[in-house]
């Protein structure tokens, strides 16, 4: 027998949010960052995934005046960049991996660090006011602080700090948490990745729904 399930895609997502929104606890958030937890409640799967998100005070609305601006979108992973919707983008907002850029490996070698942390050395040109979003690599977001510790340094406009793992992942989001160099949004503990940080990207990008 075949089986009945629901076909219609825009349903789906009516049935998943109002789902998303009758479970989980919502309460501490605007109506901006609830827009965005609730996108990223759903990448995840996991209502729960509400206890652990974070938005520091102007957060949303320093993201959302940013992507409006025109501002780019650094990713520390094809995954995260791959995933940003184009179309819901409000400024044709360039997005930029620099992962896989040719120089990563030897300048990685000369910092002795990760191809993720020494990609970011590539994102200086653009750092400024930008929005960053780091959804796999904790090395990546520690070197970020590093470099954000440097006065010299561009200021970026926001940053989702949301890698995943066991090793760096739990403590470098607390880092950015405590130094808060500029407004950001984290996941504690070792949830994360690059699915919920691009759900976070999208909501920001998107119109009220």
């Amino acid at each position: 027998m075949p089986h009945s399930y629901e076909t219609d895609g825009a349903a789906i997502y009516r049935q998943s949010f109002r789902t998303i929104r009758a479970e989980a606890d919502l309460a501490r958030f605007s109506t901006e960052e609830e827009r965005i937890a609730v996108r990223m409640i759903h990448a995840a799967g996991l209502v729960d995934l509400a206890t652990h998100i974070r938005f520091s005070p102007s957060f949303a609305l320093a993201a959302i005046a940013a992507l409006r601006a025109g501002a780019p979108i650094l990713c520390d992973a094809r995954m995260v960049s791959e995933g940003i919707s184009l179309k819901r983008l409000p400024a044709a907002n360039p997005i930029l991996c620099t992962l896989n850029d040719p120089q990563v490996p030897a300048l990685a070698a000369r910092m002795s660090n990760t191809r993720s942390a020494a990609a970011l050395e590539l994102w200086r040109p653009h750092l400024g006011g930008a929005l960053v979003a780091i959804g796999n690599a904790p090395t990546a977001l520690f070197h970020l602080l590093d470099m954000l510790e440097d006065p010299a340094c561009p200021r970026p406009a926001a940053i989702i700090g949301c890698p995943v793992g066991f090793i760096g992942a739990a403590e470098s989001k607390q880092a950015l948490w405590q130094s808060q160099p500029v407004p950001c949004c984290i996941v504690e503990g070792r949830l994360g990745g690059s699915a919920i940080t691009v759900a976070a990207v999208n909501a920001i990008a998107s119109p009220a729904e």
